[in-house]
Parts: structure tokens; sequence; C-alpha cells
């Protein structure tokens, strides 16, 4: 395991610490160390493509299909019609 020491801590966010800590029941290194296991919890899919990610949102809410336009069609005719209600 790592060591980190923190110098210049303002001394106001160190009591905020050490309070959280008394209400979690926790030292205070062992609340730092949870507050930065939180706060780089969802940082792990940096590496991730926008492709990826907007899947991953649509998968939560349940997915989404729209409409596939016509392949044959003219180009100026190859639209996709969102005026329905369902599309918001």
């Amino acid at each position: 395991m790592a060591s980190l020491t923190i110098r210049q801590l303002d001394e106001d966010i160190k009591a905020k610490l050490r309070m959280q800590a008394a209400r979690h029941g926790h030292s205070m290194e062992a609340e730092a160390r949870a507050v930065l296991a939180r706060a780089f919890a969802d940082k792990d899919d940096s590496d991730k493509g926008i492709a990826t990610r907007i899947q991953e949102i649509a998968s939560k809410a349940g997915g989404f299909d729209l409409p596939i336009a016509d392949r044959r069609a003219k180009p100026s005719q190859r639209h996709l019609d969102f005026s329905d209600e369902s599309y918001g």
C-alpha cells in the first residue's frame, strides 16, 4: 500500500474530516481513504469511447429504438421523423 502526506491542509477541512470520521466511527486516516475511494469510484471509465458511454446510459434507461432510414431512397429523402411525441 502507498502512503500519502498532505501538506498545508486547511484547518477547516481537517476539522470537517475529523467530524465526519467520528460520525462514521472511523479514524481520520480511514475516513480520508474512504473519501478518496468514493471520489474516484466512477472515474475508471475514462478510456471508454462515446458509443460505449451512450450505450451504457441508454441501457440504464431501458434502451431506445430509432427508425432506420430507407437506404434505397434518394439522399434528399433519407431522414428520420422526430416529430412523434415519443421523442419528447
